[in-house]
């Protein structure tokens, strides 16, 4: 019997979203299963982060056409490589901030139609300049998706299902990172021209356009409408995520509580400003999801942008002394296909992190995950000690460690605890200044790392990242904050108590609520 056939109906958002029919006996008819709705939305977000990883990762792979189309030099590369992640920097917290203050469902719209516009101006750069604006832009679509597809997801799943759903959705950016890399051996290895890296970037536009018709049929987040107080469009919007057939729950009634009534911009006490991040009991969040999330970042970015570079460097290739356009392409073909094998072990990774995730836990996952990229890149920078094949295994084996254990860890818990660890007044604010310290990590990594490879050698640089990682096992651990089980309502809730294990205390669920 369901709760609304009892006579119990429940009043929150959440545990509309939780509910599920039941048979006579007790068993759930449909248990973990998403409506229509629901699944457009998570398609659509896992979209987004499809396009993130390969524009991102795309770049490692055009850097050395461009470098040699436009003539640059060591500082300027370094500057198309930081381009997009100085956007994804500034966007993160400027846009997706915004979500907070204008609904979850417009930034998602708003951003892709951001991200399309500024991609054909990538594709039909005529020099430098317009080329680095145009990055710029470009990554600052993307860093509006970091907080708002998160939330869009979150705030319209089931609390069973919820960190696995953003898991999956996150993982299309390492599919997006291997898509991107493949495009560009395909597209290097059938044509032999400077130019080559505009169609990389050409191809990416069909697929962002049909993300963009997609998005504008879904719904605004219940839990956004019904913190800004807009309980009557918060029952529609929740009737219409619901629909199935048959109809489950046949009616909608939503309860304005307390902590939801405010909204985001009260002046009650309740959080509502950027400042209350930094101030009790959220100023542990907002540790636990920025700075080890920076710590990755310097990892992630560094190592997964310009993986192909550094095998090339570390391995030689036939074509090194060959400056032909000829040469150049054949090079930057053979750093990419080597880099699509490493890049596979994202997509291990990311699996393993969603099998694993409600049953170790956000935080155990990301300190082994940050822990073993350590030893992944310490593999690596050991085989600039060594020549022949048993230094080219020892890069392999160090990169695929690395990919492998930073998707299980840090590269996906990051994500995923920036978008919990906040109250729904928070959220997007919250998860958009996270992800914008993260990404002054990849930014100083993408900018640096041209010029500090050549000043200082792949080993020293492959093991200070590897020292990162350590510490960033240190502060996820010190800071932890365990949102496992979790519903968002409960986060709402939460408080800055000690817990018996050293995080925040686990809030305890009202009736209505779940746990």
């Amino acid at each position: 019997m369901s709760a609304t056939e009892s006579g119990a109906l429940p009043d929150t958002v959440q545990s509309y979203l939780d509910e599920v029919p039941a048979w006579r006996d007790g068993t759930p008819a449909t248990a973990g299963a998403m409506t229509s709705m629901q699944r457009r939305i998570w398609l659509l977000a896992s979209a987004g982060k499809f396009l993130e990883g390969m524009i991102v990762f795309m770049v490692g792979v055009a850097l050395p056409l461009i470098i040699d189309d436009f003539g640059l030099g060591s500082a300027q590369s370094g500057v198309v490589t930081a381009a997009p992640l100085l956007g994804i920097m500034i966007g993160a917290s400027a846009l997706g901030g915004l979500s907070d203050r204008w609904g979850r469902r417009q930034l998602f719209l708003a951003e892709m139609v951001l991200f399309t516009a500024f991609l054909v101006g990538v594709t039909f750069s005529t020099g430098f300049p317009m080329l680095v604006v145009c990055l710029v832009g470009m990554g600052m679509a993307l860093g509006c998706d970091y907080p708002t597809a998160h939330t869009m997801i979150s705030e319209t799943m089931p609390t069973s299902i919820r960190g696995r759903g953003v898991l999956a959705a996150f993982g299309f950016q390492a599919v997006g990172a291997l898509a991107g890399t493949l495009v560009g051996v395909i597209i290097l290895g059938n044509r032999d021209e400077l130019s080559d890296w505009r169609w990389m970037f050409g191809v990416v536009v069909v697929p962002s356009v049909l993300v963009i018709v997609g998005r504008l049929f879904i719904v605004q987040s219940p839990h956004w409408l019904l913190g800004t107080g807009r309980v009557d469009e918060a029952e529609r919007a929740l009737k219409r995520l619901l629909t199935r057939r048959p109809q489950y729950p046949s009616t909608v009634s939503l309860a304005l509580r307390d902590e939801s009534a405010s909204g985001p911009d009260s002046a009650d006490g309740s959080p509502s400003n950027i400042g209350s991040l930094f101030r009790r009991p959220w100023r542990r969040s907002t540790i636990l999801a920025s700075i080890p999330w920076f710590l990755q970042d310097l990892g992630t970015y560094g190592i997964g942008i310009f993986t192909p570079t550094i095998i090339a460097a570390t391995i030689g290739t036939a074509a090194a002394d060959d400056a032909t356009v000829s040469g150049v392409v054949a090079d930057d073909l053979h750093g990419a296909e080597g880099a699509v094998l490493i890049d596979a072990f994202l997509l291990i990774g990311i699996a393993l992190a969603i099998l694993l995730v409600n049953r170790l836990g956000r935080i155990r996952l990301q300190v082994f995950g940050f822990l073993g990229c350590a030893v992944g890149l310490v593999t690596a920078a050991a085989s600039t000690l060594l020549d022949g094949t048993l230094q080219v295994v020892l890069v392999f084996v160090g990169f695929m460690l690395f990919n492998l254990m930073t998707n299980l860890g840090p590269n996906s818990m990051t994500y995923l605890l920036a978008g919990e660890v906040f109250p729904t007044s928070l959220r997007g604010t919250g998860a958009g200044l996270a992800a914008s310290v993260a990404k002054v990590g990849a930014v100083l990594t993408a900018f640096l790392f041209p010029v500090l490879l050549d000043a200082w050698g792949t080993a020293i640089i492959v093991l200070l990242l590897a020292g990162t990682s350590a510490l960033g096992a240190f502060v996820t651990w010190t800071f932890r904050v365990e949102t496992t089980g979790l519903s968002l309502e409960d986060v709402d809730r939460m408080h800055d108590a000690p817990s018996p294990t050293g995080g925040m205390s686990t809030p305890r669920p009202t009736p209505a609520g779940i746990s």
